[in-house]
Protein backbone atom coordinates (compact mmCIF):
# COMPACT_ATOMS: atom_id res chain seq x y z
CA UNK A 1 0.00 0.00 0.00
CA UNK A 2 1.67 3.06 -1.22
CA UNK A 3 1.41 6.49 0.94
CA UNK A 4 2.83 10.04 0.75
CA UNK A 5 4.74 11.38 3.13
CA UNK A 6 3.73 10.33 6.51
CA UNK A 7 2.17 12.74 8.84
CA UNK A 8 4.09 13.08 11.95
CA UNK A 9 2.10 14.50 14.25
CA UNK A 10 2.81 13.63 18.00
CA UNK A 11 1.11 13.40 21.62
CA UNK A 12 0.90 11.69 24.64
CA UNK A 13 3.73 10.78 26.60
CA UNK A 14 6.62 12.97 26.57
CA UNK A 15 10.14 11.94 24.46
CA UNK A 16 11.74 11.87 28.29
CA UNK A 17 9.49 9.57 29.55
CA UNK A 18 9.57 7.49 27.11
CA UNK A 19 13.70 7.32 27.30
CA UNK A 20 13.51 6.96 30.75
CA UNK A 21 11.27 3.50 30.25
CA UNK A 22 13.91 2.59 28.24
CA UNK A 23 16.36 1.49 30.50
CA UNK A 24 15.78 -1.96 31.43
CA UNK A 25 15.60 -2.22 27.81
CA UNK A 26 18.93 -1.35 27.00
CA UNK A 27 20.56 -3.43 30.31
CA UNK A 28 18.75 -6.44 28.46
CA UNK A 29 20.63 -5.63 25.13
CA UNK A 30 24.10 -5.02 27.10
CA UNK A 31 23.80 -8.66 28.64
CA UNK A 32 22.73 -9.94 25.15
CA UNK A 33 25.46 -8.11 23.14
CA UNK A 34 28.25 -7.35 25.32
CA UNK A 35 30.86 -7.09 22.60
CA UNK A 36 29.59 -6.26 19.50
CA UNK A 37 32.22 -4.91 17.32
CA UNK A 38 32.14 -3.41 13.75
CA UNK A 39 35.12 -3.24 12.07
CA UNK A 40 34.91 -1.83 8.14
CA UNK A 41 37.59 -0.12 5.63
CA UNK A 42 37.96 3.32 5.04
CA UNK A 43 35.29 5.87 4.89
CA UNK A 44 33.72 6.08 1.43
CA UNK A 45 30.55 7.31 0.04
CA UNK A 46 28.53 7.71 -3.91
CA UNK A 47 27.00 10.52 -2.20
CA UNK A 48 28.50 13.47 -1.13
CA UNK A 49 27.28 16.90 0.14
CA UNK A 50 26.04 19.25 -2.83
CA UNK A 51 24.06 15.68 -4.30
CA UNK A 52 20.45 15.13 -4.47
CA UNK A 53 19.45 11.80 -3.00
CA UNK A 54 18.61 9.08 -5.55
CA UNK A 55 14.77 8.08 -5.64
CA UNK A 56 13.99 4.69 -3.35
CA UNK A 57 11.34 3.31 -1.93
CA UNK A 58 11.18 2.45 2.16
CA UNK A 59 8.93 0.34 4.12
CA UNK A 60 7.82 1.47 7.94
CA UNK A 61 4.75 0.78 10.00
CA UNK A 62 2.47 3.51 11.30
CA UNK A 63 0.55 4.06 14.26
CA UNK A 64 -2.27 1.93 13.66
CA UNK A 65 0.43 -0.84 12.90
CA UNK A 66 -0.60 -0.96 8.83
CA UNK A 67 2.59 -1.28 6.90
CA UNK A 68 3.54 1.32 4.44
CA UNK A 69 5.48 2.55 1.87
CA UNK A 70 7.48 5.82 1.68
CA UNK A 71 10.28 7.30 -1.03
CA UNK A 72 12.85 9.55 -0.58
CA UNK A 73 11.37 12.60 -2.79
CA UNK A 74 7.78 12.01 -0.13
CA UNK A 75 10.21 12.15 2.77
CA UNK A 76 12.65 15.08 1.87
CA UNK A 77 10.39 17.23 -1.18
CA UNK A 78 10.00 21.03 -0.56
CA UNK A 79 11.47 19.82 3.22
CA UNK A 80 14.26 20.25 5.43
CA UNK A 81 15.16 16.95 6.90
CA UNK A 82 17.53 14.47 8.82
CA UNK A 83 18.22 10.90 7.87
CA UNK A 84 20.22 9.11 9.92
CA UNK A 85 21.76 5.34 9.73
CA UNK A 86 21.98 2.28 12.10
CA UNK A 87 24.20 -1.17 11.30
CA UNK A 88 21.30 -2.76 13.02
CA UNK A 89 18.56 -2.91 15.05
CA UNK A 90 18.66 -4.12 18.72
CA UNK A 91 22.47 -3.74 18.54
CA UNK A 92 23.75 -1.73 21.78
CA UNK A 93 25.07 1.74 20.34
CA UNK A 94 21.90 1.80 18.23
CA UNK A 95 19.84 1.12 20.80
CA UNK A 96 21.38 2.73 23.33
CA UNK A 97 22.42 6.28 22.25
CA UNK A 98 21.75 6.43 18.00
CA UNK A 99 18.32 6.05 17.69
CA UNK A 100 17.35 7.48 21.61
CA UNK A 101 19.50 10.22 21.11
CA UNK A 102 17.39 11.56 18.29
CA UNK A 103 14.12 10.84 19.97
CA UNK A 104 15.15 13.20 22.61
CA UNK A 105 16.35 15.87 20.42
CA UNK A 106 13.17 15.62 18.62
CA UNK A 107 11.83 18.61 19.57
CA UNK A 108 14.57 20.95 19.40
CA UNK A 109 15.39 19.94 15.85
CA UNK A 110 12.21 21.20 15.22
CA UNK A 111 12.60 24.19 16.77
CA UNK A 112 15.28 24.50 14.20
CA UNK A 113 12.84 24.03 10.83
CA UNK A 114 13.45 20.14 10.83
CA UNK A 115 10.19 18.68 9.24
CA UNK A 116 11.14 14.45 8.83
CA UNK A 117 13.77 12.99 11.30
CA UNK A 118 13.99 9.29 10.22
CA UNK A 119 16.30 6.34 11.13
CA UNK A 120 16.82 3.97 8.30
CA UNK A 121 18.23 0.47 8.49
CA UNK A 122 19.13 -2.51 6.05
CA UNK A 123 16.63 -4.89 8.64
CA UNK A 124 12.82 -5.62 7.74
CA UNK A 125 9.96 -3.86 8.62
CA UNK A 126 8.96 -6.26 10.89
CA UNK A 127 12.15 -6.25 13.05
CA UNK A 128 11.66 -2.07 13.12
CA UNK A 129 8.38 -2.44 14.37
CA UNK A 130 9.45 -4.71 17.18
CA UNK A 131 12.43 -2.15 18.37
CA UNK A 132 10.03 0.53 18.31
CA UNK A 133 8.32 -1.69 20.42
CA UNK A 134 10.88 -2.18 22.77
CA UNK A 135 12.46 0.76 22.90
CA UNK A 136 8.80 2.11 23.50
CA UNK A 137 9.57 5.48 21.45
CA UNK A 138 6.44 6.49 19.80
CA UNK A 139 6.68 8.46 16.66
CA UNK A 140 9.17 10.89 16.88
CA UNK A 141 11.22 9.48 14.59
CA UNK A 142 10.50 7.63 11.83
CA UNK A 143 12.19 4.13 11.32
CA UNK A 144 12.42 3.04 7.85
CA UNK A 145 13.08 -0.62 6.70
CA UNK A 146 15.74 -0.75 3.38
CA UNK A 147 15.23 -4.08 3.87
CA UNK A 148 17.05 -5.22 1.04
CA UNK A 149 19.56 -2.75 0.94
CA UNK A 150 18.79 -1.09 -2.23
CA UNK A 151 18.75 2.80 -0.94
CA UNK A 152 21.98 2.36 0.90
CA UNK A 153 23.86 1.01 -1.82
CA UNK A 154 22.66 3.72 -4.08
CA UNK A 155 24.16 5.83 -1.88
CA UNK A 156 27.59 4.20 -1.52
CA UNK A 157 27.77 3.35 2.27
CA UNK A 158 26.73 -0.41 2.42
CA UNK A 159 28.93 -1.66 5.39
CA UNK A 160 29.91 -5.49 4.85
CA UNK A 161 29.96 -7.41 8.12
CA UNK A 162 29.40 -11.14 6.96
CA UNK A 163 32.85 -11.66 8.80
CA UNK A 164 31.17 -10.26 12.22
CA UNK A 165 30.44 -13.58 14.23
CA UNK A 166 26.79 -12.44 14.97
CA UNK A 167 26.45 -12.77 11.45
CA UNK A 168 24.97 -9.59 10.40
CA UNK A 169 25.82 -9.68 6.45
CA UNK A 170 25.35 -6.43 4.72
CA UNK A 171 24.42 -3.00 6.49
CA UNK A 172 24.33 0.37 6.51
CA UNK A 173 27.28 1.92 7.48
CA UNK A 174 26.36 4.88 10.33
CA UNK A 175 25.47 8.56 9.28
CA UNK A 176 23.54 11.32 9.92
CA UNK A 177 22.68 14.01 7.02
CA UNK A 178 20.90 17.09 6.78
CA UNK A 179 18.61 18.07 3.78
CA UNK A 180 16.95 20.60 2.23
CA UNK A 181 14.53 19.97 -0.82
CA UNK A 182 16.39 16.10 -1.03
CA UNK A 183 20.00 17.81 -1.27
CA UNK A 184 22.49 16.76 1.26
CA UNK A 185 23.48 19.66 2.97
CA UNK A 186 25.36 17.87 5.37
CA UNK A 187 27.18 14.43 5.78
CA UNK A 188 29.04 13.04 8.62
CA UNK A 189 29.75 9.73 7.76
CA UNK A 190 30.85 6.78 10.35
CA UNK A 191 33.67 4.40 10.05
CA UNK A 192 32.01 1.16 10.30
CA UNK A 193 30.06 1.60 13.67
CA UNK A 194 31.58 3.98 15.69
CA UNK A 195 29.42 6.70 17.01
CA UNK A 196 31.71 10.36 17.21
CA UNK A 197 30.12 12.67 14.48
CA UNK A 198 26.57 11.61 13.71
CA UNK A 199 24.59 11.94 16.82
CA UNK A 200 21.16 14.49 16.86
CA UNK A 201 23.92 17.12 18.62
CA UNK A 202 25.87 16.93 16.02
CA UNK A 203 22.94 17.84 13.84
CA UNK A 204 22.10 20.31 16.29
CA UNK A 205 25.46 22.41 15.99
CA UNK A 206 24.87 22.79 12.10
CA UNK A 207 21.56 24.08 12.05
Amino acid sequence: MAATAPSLAFSGVSSATKLHRTSSSSSSLRSRFPCVKFKSSKITATISVGDKLPESTLSYFDSDGELQTTSISDLTKSKKSILFAVPGAFTPTCSQKHLPGFVEKSAELRSKGVNTIACISVNDAFVLKAWKADLKIGDDVLLLSDGNGDFTKAIGCELDLSDNPVGLGVRSRRYAMLLEDGVVKVLNLEEGGAFTSSSAEDMLAVL
